[in-house]
């Protein structure tokens, strides 16, 4: 694989494997049943708001980042939409929510090619039937599917090869993101069974993509600039107020259609994580004027971010009250883990384990701890109201979903790193990674005009 001549055209290859297969897969009709119009509504908003955050983590990500590098941190989120659509479609939803294979992986056949789910009746195997039709709900997860290796890209930033990464999106979405989707969502997942709650991707967003964050930072080394101590100021704060924005505002289709329906639940999980992520960039940004700085935009920034990640499993199971302290705590770990890692060996760009990582693990015991049922009858009651056996039931999913998804991670990444050129050289990351792997470039040098 080593060959470029292989390297340069195994891509193109198989897309056009795919899509010469794709014509062979016979038309179906939609399937036609009882569905509630309102839900669709929502649901369809729902998908759309879910999609724009990943536009928002580019933006989000690109104006972290030195300027030379921006347009290659935005598109490594970006291609994310590309590639994961097309492998969703051929099996990936097979694998998370297809027929189950001993509560490990779905059956990568049953939906080859989205075959019943356009003509299927909206059910999972061995769940109650939705309000939706199949494909929508298919199309919804597609959306979380995107995101999560786009996560990743922060913590690898500037050093790291396109087609490495494009590469390392595919098994990831395969060996990581899969498989615990299907323990976590499907009715027949382990997790899912152990009682376990994750209502809208704690544990298959966030902490995976957290933990594949750190993997990555460790077998990439440290870049250049911080193995000198150099201070590499944001590229484009405006950017990163952009990309929040559009985080927050598509988290409330992450969050509220995980609800699967225009429903009190919906507007319950709507409120938390509006509230989580207000609590939470406030916190961040007075924690960091009680160690001596100033208020900043990228501290209020990052603690929205972390405060929308730590509801996200807590959304639809957590009170509103609540979520103002769930926020707070998630903010304040985060900035202190956020300032350990600055400290360590290890170069994690732009702090993804410290913020989606670590804030996922807060998000999941809280879940623990303050989730209700009288939030959410299909939920539990956790160690705040007299059940700690449920609280140990999220710390258990939790350590099980960090252990797998670091471990699997790091091999993928290793495994990339043997048959091909996993980072850039020397000379390239010097030169920046927008000119050296797309021959583009953002704006102009004002030092050339």
């Amino acid at each position: 694989m080593k060959n470029p001549v292989v390297q340069k055209f195994t891509p193109f290859v198989l897309l056009l494997i795919v899509a010469v297969l794709a014509l062979f897969v016979p038309q179906l009709p939609s399937y036609t049943g009882e569905y509630s119009a309102a839900d669709i509504a929502w649901i369809l908003v729902a998908t759309a708001l879910v999609f724009i955050m990943t536009p928002g983590l580019a933006f989000f990500y690109g104006g972290m980042v030195h300027r030379k590098n921006i347009i290659s941190t935005m598109i490594k989120s970006m291609v994310s939409a590309g590639i994961v659509s097309v492998i969703w479609v051929t099996f990936g939803y097979s694998l998370c929510f297809g027929e189950s294979i001993n509560g490990v992986i779905g059956n990568p056949m049953t939906h080859l090619f989205f075959k019943g789910v356009v003509d299927g009746a909206p059910t999972l195997q061995g769940g109650s039937a939705m309000t939706i039709p199949l494909l929508l709900f298919a199309l919804f997860q597609l959306m979380f599917a995107i995101i999560t290796p786009g996560l990743v890209v922060g913590a690898v930033a500037e050093r790291i090869k396109f087609t490495s990464y494009a590469l390392f999106i595919i098994l990831f979405i395969i060996l990581v993101y899969a498989p615990l989707a299907h323990w976590s969502w499907h009715p027949q997942g382990f997790l899912f069974k152990m009682g376990a709650l994750d209502f809208a991707g704690g544990t298959v967003v966030h902490i995976s993509a957290g933990c594949a964050a750190l993997a990555g930072a460790i077998v990439l080394k440290s870049r250049r600039s911080k193995l000198e101590q150099q201070e590499i100021p944001p590229a484009n704060i405006p950017y990163v107020l952009i990309g929040t924005g559009l985080l927050w505002f598509g988290w409330f289709g992450f969050n509220a259609g995980s609800a699967l329906g225009a429903n009190t639940l919906s507007i319950n999980a709507f409120a938390t994580t509006n509230t989580a992520a207000a609590a939470a960039g406030l916190a961040w940004m007075f924690f960091d004027v009680l160690k001596g700085k100033k208020p900043s935009v990228l501290g209020f920034c990052i603690g929205a971010v972390v405060g929308l990640v730590a509801i996200t499993p807590a959304a639809g199971f957590v009170g509103i009250p609540q979520s103002i302290f769930i926020g707070m705590v998630a903010a304040i770990i985060s900035n202190v883990a956020s300032h350990a890692f600055k400290l360590s060996r290890v170069d994690d760009t732009l702090d993804v384990f410290p913020c989606h990582g670590i804030g996922g693990m807060v998000g999941m015991l809280m879940t623990g701890i303050f989730a209700s049922k009288g939030v959410n009858a299909a939920g539990n009651d956790g160690l705040f109201y007299g059940n700690p056996a449920f609280f140990l039931v999220q710390l258990k999913a939790m350590l099980i979903v960090v252990a797998y998804s670091f471990t699997v991670s790091f091999l993928i990444f290793k495994f990339i790193a043997i048959i091909m050129p996993l980072r850039v050289t020397e000379e390239d990351e010097e030169l920046g990674l927008d000119a050296s792997q797309h021959d583009e470039k953002y704006g102009r040098n004002p030092l050339k005009s």
